[in-house]
């Protein structure tokens, strides 16, 4: 299994070939193998082409130049002209279709990987780059489909072509053809021993691109970061590191590689002038004709090309086996929530939630994150999550949204369990706005449609103006139809959270949960958003946490956690004239307090 790691670890892969993984693949050939079939009839018809071909030079060297048979030359140079334009024909046509069906098994398999890749927990992505993650769904696919498509079906080729010439061999003269193959063991042996060197060669520099790739991501993210603490010439010296890293790796592995072909040609020519040698001399009580030489000169062609072919492909094979392992661990993580196989699709709700004796850990053996939790909400009432950081209360919103499943008790909506009904169901009625806002390339209109994509013009401004977004964005460039770069990193933070929170708006849910939405806000910026929230507050089920008391002040429950349990609950006022923790939050940011 792939090793965890960062950018700057190698992972560890398996040295020899995983016929596990290897077998998984033919999931992914299954809907293609009409075409498969048919691209193989052409793959044995090329293969008896160049068969045939090497025989009819036999006989017109042997009998029709030396009778001066002007018919039967004329005869077999057109039926040679005609093969050999039906091979072309082959050749052409078994290129497209392998080029289609690798593109169409590269479409499949980049929709398997991405499709789970979106269900993954959060925890997976946070345990890995994200660069390494990218390499597999773009780089790693790409070449197990050139290989598991072309490179099989060549090597189908290769393997028929090369029992097909021995056997024609051995039919027209058994004691040439043993001597045409007594430079074969030397043969195998060579491509053994480089491949054993290229193979490895290979899982390095997979590696160090993969390091790579990670490295450039990470850059690239972090690139304000990088400026804004001046480490631009210690980030290009850590680049031209990796870089130097992928250089030596891939000369390492085409030095290998190019020993492989002199070491080939070389026993190729041996054999070649071996034969001859037979032929000419008699050695070894052989007696053939000139046209039986000629002719076994390209049978040995036709027979040594497939045997290289098909250690060239096993070589990739090595190579896609480890590309393999982290395509298959990365398919193989199972979502740690997933829906019951009795779940129910979640009605349209109230917004009663039901918090009741919960108790969360995130091992089974693992300290409590949340103890005994018992918190009940009515129906449109907002509630406040205040305490200490690492106190519980993210966590107590991510048991609502079901992003976790509780260790002991429950929580419920209207009464259905939330491990009963469908995560999309739950979702569906559930708007969640971050703290780290997320805003994708496009235009502002899309960004707040994506709570609704079937959303008109009008309902989208209509959202935009109830959090007072609409006036910032009348003062864009092009309105609604400026263009933000990826992350939104052409606004300000609190332009790219009031954007955010018009997306959640407008997906009008029954639950809504902020979790320090307000946090990257200015003071004037919050006061207008406050204003355009309160009344869209009423009728939805509302969960707040924050650190700015002045943002739940109208809260109809504040529960003040800490160490995982609810220490202090009830209203503002309520809490106020109890003098505890909330109070001392409270007096913590205000010098004095209005009672």
């Amino acid at each position: 299994m792939a090793k965890r790691n960062t950018f700057r670890e190698d992972e560890e892969l398996e040295e020899q070939i995983n016929l596990h993984d290897i077998l998984r693949i033919g999931v992914y050939l299954k809907p293609y193998m009409s075409r498969i079939v048919r691209i193989l009839a052409v793959v044995v018809m090329m293969s008896c082409i160049a068969v045939v071909v090497p025989y009819l030079t036999k006989i017109m060297i042997d009998s029709a130049i030396p009778s001066k048979n002007l018919t039967l030359l004329g005869e077999l140079t057109g039926l040679m002209a005609v093969l050999i334009v039906m091979y072309e024909f082959g050749l052409r046509y078994r290129t497209v279709e392998i080029t289609r069906v690798g593109q169409l098994m590269l479409k499949d398999m980049r929709r398997d990987i991405f499709t789970h890749i979106q269900t993954l927990p959060f925890s997976y992505f946070d345990s890995r780059p994200h660069g390494k993650i990218l390499i597999r769904v773009v780089n790693y696919v790409n070449t197990l489909s050139d290989t598991l498509s072309s490179g099989l079906i060549n090597v189908i080729s290769d393997a028929f072509t090369f029992l097909i010439t021995l056997v024609v061999m051995f039919v027209v003269d058994w004691r040439l053809a043993l001597f045409s193959l007594a430079l074969f063991p030397f043969l195998i042996a060579w491509v053994l021993i480089l491949q054993h060197f290229q193979r490895r060669a290979y899982q390095v520099l997979s590696n160090k691109q993969s390091n790579l790739n990670a490295f450039i991501h990470e850059s690239i993210a972090g690139v304000k970061t990088t400026q804004t603490f001046a480490q631009e010439t210690a980030q290009f010296k850590t680049f031209q590191e990796q870089q130097n890293d992928v250089r030596t790796s891939w000369m390492k592995a085409v030095h290998i590689q190019f020993l492989m072909w002199p070491g080939i040609q070389t026993i190729s020519v041996m054999t070649i002038a071996f034969i001859y040698y037979v032929g000419v001399t008699g050695f070894g009580a052989v007696n053939v004709s000139t046209g039986v030489l000629i002719a076994f000169v390209g049978y040995a062609n036709n027979f040594w090309n497939p045997v290289i072919s098909i250690g060239n492909f096993y070589n990739q094979l090595i190579t896609c086996s480890a590309y393999l392992e982290r395509i298959f661990e990365t398919l193989d993580v199972q979502p740690e929530i997933r829906n019951a196989s009795d779940a129910t699709e979640l009605p349209p709700i109230e917004g009663r939630v039901d918090f009741n004796d919960v108790i969360f850990r995130y091992e089974p053996d693992g300290r409590n994150i949340l103890n005994l939790v018992d918190l009940h909400v009515k129906p449109g009432s907002t509630v406040a999550l205040v305490g200490p950081t690492g106190a519980g209360k993210t966590t107590i919103i991510n048991l609502l949204s079901r992003f976790y499943d509780v260790a002991e008790g429950s929580v419920t909506i209207d009464g259905h369990d939330v491990r009963s009904v469908t995560l999309e169901s739950l979702r569906r009625q559930m708007g969640v706005m971050l703290q780290d806002t997320f805003i994708f390339s496009g235009n502002v209109r899309e960004n707040i449609r994506y709570g609704k994509l079937d959303a008109t013009d009008a309902e989208i401004e209509a959202a935009a103006k109830a959090v007072h977004a609409h006036e910032f964005i009348m003062d864009l460039p092009n309105g609604y139809d400026t263009v933000v770069e990826e992350r939104g990193s052409t606004l300000s933070a609190g332009q790219r959270q009031l954007i955010a929170f018009a997306r959640v708006l407008l997906a009008d849910p029954r639950i809504l949960i902020l979790d320090e939405a307000t946090s990257n806000i200015d003071t004037r910026t919050e006061e207008a958003l406050q204003a355009g929230l309160n009344h869209l507050l009423k009728g939805r089920t509302s969960f707040i946490i924050a650190h700015r008391l002045s943002t739940i002040e109208n809260a109809d429950m504040i529960c003040y956690i800490d160490h995982g349990q609810i220490v202090e609950q009830g209203n503002h006022a309520e809490l106020l004239a109890k003098r505890g923790a909330y109070y001392r939050l409270y007096d913590s940011q205000y010098a004095m307090i209005k009672v």
